[in-house]
């Protein structure tokens, strides 16, 4: 069994978050792992109010959460084109699932990934009324909410032939983007995987919510954060070339974007 990635991309200040609150990724049930990344369970008790800072995925949550003002409630949170804050104060508790980028479609056949590309829903917009968020929030142990998220997710899985063969294609297409820093271009890309422009397009957008050249970018924006969190003495200019970009004022750019602030800043 793979255990869930250990990385920190797209956490801003995640040493600062981990000193405030209890972080952990869990594997799901074996039917869900060719789609579902890792679950993610977060617990706090602060003294003070705390604001965390996230750099989203190109990829679909599904987040139950608990504040200590608000029964728990679910939601479904899309592909985030923006920084996301979220508030912590007193005590609380959320357990989430990342699916993998094009990996929410089997669960949602019917609906194009860009119905939630960007929006936080209820998630009785996808799946319908439902008392998952109770089952999954109340449960003490860590073991058990981890089973209330499997027995919920499992018998939602409908994956027929022609979801699933482009399920896994974008799944595919997606992780090749994330991993292999030759890919510069998206015309270079689609000619190499036999696809024209449009036809990757149209998949990116009905089973990842977001263009290639978005997941593109945003990539290589998360290595470039990563590496100013890391590294004391970034050679920029040098980073923007191993990432792809023509020149380190376009990464600037795209840093500053997505953060809002440089990444010489970021780093500080």
């Amino acid at each position: 069994m793979a255990a869930p990635r250990r990385d920190t991309r797209g956490i801003v200040d995640a040493p600062g978050l981990f000193t405030r609150v209890r972080f952990r990724r869990r594997t799901p049930a074996e039917p869900l792992r060719p789609y579902v990344e890792h679950y993610w369970l977060i617990d706090w008790d602060l003294s003070e109010p705390y604001a965390t800072h996230v750099v989203p995925h190109p990829c679909v949550n599904l987040v139950f959460q608990r504040y200590a003002d608000r029964p728990g409630f679910g939601e479904v949170a899309g592909v985030g084109l923006e920084l996301f804050e979220q508030k912590l104060a007193g005590r609380g508790r959320v357990c989430g699932v990342q699916f993998r980028p094009g990996g929410f479609r089997p669960f949602t056949p019917e609906r194009p990934a860009t119905d939630w590309t960007d929006r936080r829903l209820p998630l009785a917009a996808a799946f319908g009324p439902t008392d998952a968020a109770a089952a999954v929030l109340e449960p003490d142990g860590e073991d058990a909410r981890v089973a209330a998220l499997d027995a919920f997710l499992t018998p939602l899985l409908r994956v027929g032939p022609r979801t699933l063969a482009q399920a896994e294609l974008a799944m595919g297409l997606a992780d090749r983007i994330r991993t292999d820093r030759t890919i510069r271009r998206v015309a270079d890309f689609a000619r190499a995987e036999g696809l024209s422009v449009r036809a990757l397009q149209r998949l990116f957008a009905g089973y990842v919510g977001v263009s290639p050249k978005w997941v593109l970018l945003r990539y290589r924006v998360h290595e470039a954060l990563e590496r100013a969190a890391s590294d004391t003495e970034v050679d920029w200019a040098a980073l923007a070339a191993e990432l792809g970009y023509s020149d380190q004022a376009h990464l600037v750019r795209d840093v500053t974007a997505t953060v809002g602030v440089p990444p010489t800043a970021y780093a500080r």
